[in-house]
């Protein structure tokens, strides 16, 4: 698959209450075709209504938005024939059989029966439901559910998919087999709008994320971009003996040191022009490294630095935006 710059949502000052609570305040939101953007935030902030304004499900108090060109609000019935929504709590029956459930939404998206079966089977194998086709879904386990919800929303072939909390309550092991599918999905050129409350999921999957908060976009970036916005970052460098390393701390009087381990700490970003650097200091002074590592913030500093919460359930300050790009 060829990469493209075309933009598959872009979304300008999307507003909206409910009574006097504001729930977004003026977003915009651009999303390449073939990429996974992540919205991130705290409870409250705004993701699933952006979703739900997205995925039509909802109208805007204000602002515009498109899906491949189409306006939401003017052509709402082509914007769903190129999505598809993976909501927060899986929307499988039960009481069907992993097929019957593939084969009722088939229906609903009206394949013919010919092509509707054999999409049914396309999926199952996909997602490694071919075995327990014709067991109830309430045998399932939680991420036998939420392959079949996500295999449910790909009955269409959608362009675009909205995943809301997609591994929610997943195990460490469901969860990584997820993320292999999301990335597979893209891998064909799909686009996935992600909200996710496990910030390491954003990390490992997202080609850009956005921070909202209290209905505001406070940063936006690549992962990389987001963590060089938050001090903190280091490099440790490692020596063979105590003369490189008081050699290194004379060279380097901003580093802490660390006699025992023969290390020192030196603040940095990380970045390609910040260790040629370092390091050409090093040469300069004839000072042998025997190891390096770099270490920067991850998403969780990010999120704690910007909104001001470890993690979701605490209030929010205002702040300003912030902005990587």
């Amino acid at each position: 698959m060829t990469s493209s710059t075309k933009p598959a949502i872009v979304a300008t000052d999307l507003r909206k209450s409910y009574g006097d609570k504001v729930v977004l305040d003026g977003i915009d939101l651009m999303i390449t075709e073939g990429t996974i953007f992540a919205l991130l935030g705290p409870n409250g902030a705004g993701k699933t209504t952006t979703v739900q304004i997205l995925s039509t499900l909802v109208n805007a108090d204000g602002g515009q938005a498109r899906v491949f060109g189409h306006d939401l609000q003017r052509n709402p019935d082509a914007v769903r024939e190129l999505i598809g929504v993976t909501g927060q709590f899986s929307a499988v029956d039960n009481l069907l059989t992993g097929r019957e459930n593939l084969n009722l939404m088939a229906d609903l998206r009206h394949l013919d029966k010919a092509s509707g079966r054999r999409r049914t089977d396309e999926l199952l194998d996909q997602f490694d439901l071919a075995d327990a086709a014709d067991k109830p879904v309430s045998t399932y386990s939680g991420g036998m559910r939420r392959r079949l919800d996500l295999a449910m929303t790909l009955v269409g072939e959608p362009r675009v998919i909205f995943l809301d909390e997609p591994t929610t309550g997943l195990d460490p092991r469901s969860r990584r087999a997820m993320w292999e599918i999301i990335r597979n999905l893209v891998a064909e050129g799909v686009t996935i709008l992600l909200t996710t409350q496990y910030l390491e999921e954003a990390d490992q999957l997202a080609d850009r994320v956005a921070f909202l908060d209290h209905g505001r976009l406070i940063a936006e970036g690549t992962p990389r971009e987001l963590k060089r916005l938050i001090p903190g970052g280091h490099v440790v460098l490692q020596f063979a003996d105590q003369e490189g390393l008081a050699s290194a701390a004379r060279a380097l009087p901003v580093a802490s040191r660390d006699d025992a381990a023969l290390t020192l700490q030196v603040p940095s970003d990380g970045g390609v022009g910040a260790l040629r650097s370092l390091l050409d200091q090093l040469d300069r002074a004839s000072i042998t490294v025997a190891g390096l590592s770099v270490h920067t913030p991850d998403l969780d500093d990010v999120f704690l630095t910007l909104t001001g919460q470890p993690d979701t359930r605490a209030g929010r300050p205002d702040h300003e935006r912030a902005s990587a790009r």
